[in-house]
């Protein structure tokens, strides 16, 4: 009998394609995704899925080119923020707009209501619709106005909601954190390209001289705080780190999968395939990890 598993899937901009790798490298293994809660990027990716259209989704964001996001980002100077009716335009495409209700995997989509300053979430009603909410992230998608709340993205009270999953009762939970930086991770280390090397996706050459890892360190920094949209990603980001600690904290997953916010900036959606890539390689490991430690307690070692 397949392992269930209720899945929750955390935000963290263009690093939420890590959570397609994941879901397949769990499937790979044999388990089985009982329900789905997830915030921005993670909503995203866990209502494609679903709804049974994450394939499709996938093939089209590799064929994504730093061009191809430009054309996708229909900017509103009034509101000096994008839309996103192009992208969600696609979306339509790729899954139509079905209930969340009618999905045949339960699925909760969480956004958070500015003004009424609590979580919000959507378990019932249009799909596209929860998963416009929960992107919506302030200063870069324009909020969703509607029954006199303003929703924004779920990751602002709530990155890694993992409450919405236990009730599901599967025989395991397993959270993905896209906000750890490599640094902190307690179990995973990630050496600089690593995970891109193996894969053909380095960035290195042969012969070329390798920076020290200060010199990366601070070659990095000055990559990510380059100007005034990185700060403000920046500090976002540092809030949900902590606020994923806590959530983590009250609620420990059996397993968390942790993909450090170091490996690529929120807005990198051309860099599709390395994330995925990354994703699966990670969750690799930490499955191994738990699989051997639940065989040593079946045997008594």
């Amino acid at each position: 009998m397949k392992v269930t598993v209720s899945l929750v899937l955390g935000s963290g901009g263009a690093r939420g394609y890590a959570h397609i790798g994941v879901i397949e490298e769990l499937e790979r293994r044999g388990y089985r995704i009982k329900a789905i809660a997830g915030s921005s990027m993670g909503a995203l990716i866990g209502g494609l899925y679903a709804a049974g259209s994450l394939a499709d989704y996938r093939d089209w964001v590799l064929g994504l080119k730093r061009i191809d996001i430009l054309r996708l980002m229909d900017v509103t100077f009034s509101r000096g923020a994008i839309r996103g009716d192009r992208v969600f335009a696609r979306l339509k495409g790729i899954v139509g707009d079905p209930l969340i209700e009618s999905l045949p995997i339960p699925f909760t989509a969480v956004a958070t209501d500015l003004a009424h300053q609590k979580e919000v979430w959507f378990q019932s009603g249009p799909l596209l619709e929860a998963l416009r909410a929960s992107v919506a992230v302030p200063g870069f998608f324009t909020p969703v106005i509607k029954h006199n709340r303003v929703l924004v993205d779920g990751g602002v009270l709530n990155p890694l909601p993992i409450i919405p999953t236990v009730a599901a009762h599967a025989d395991i939970i397993v959270a993905v954190d896209l906000n750890t930086s490599r640094y902190r991770m307690p179990v995973v280390e990630m050496p600089h390209n690593a995970h891109l090397d193996q894969t053909g996706f380095g960035d290195d050459k042969p012969g070329e001289r390798q920076d020290s890892d200060s010199e990366r360190v601070e070659r990095n920094h000055k990559e990510r705080f380059a100007g005034r949209m990185d700060i403000l990603l920046s500090s976002v980001e540092a809030m949900q780190s902590s606020l994923s600690e806590y959530k983590i904290a009250g609620y420990p997953p059996d397993l968390t999968i942790n993909v450090p916010k170091e490996a690529g900036s929120f807005y990198e959606f051309h860099r599709a395939a390395e994330m995925i890539e990354l994703g699966r390689e990670i969750a690799r490991e930490r499955l191994a990890a738990l699989e051997q430690g639940r065989l040593v307690e079946e045997l008594g070692y």
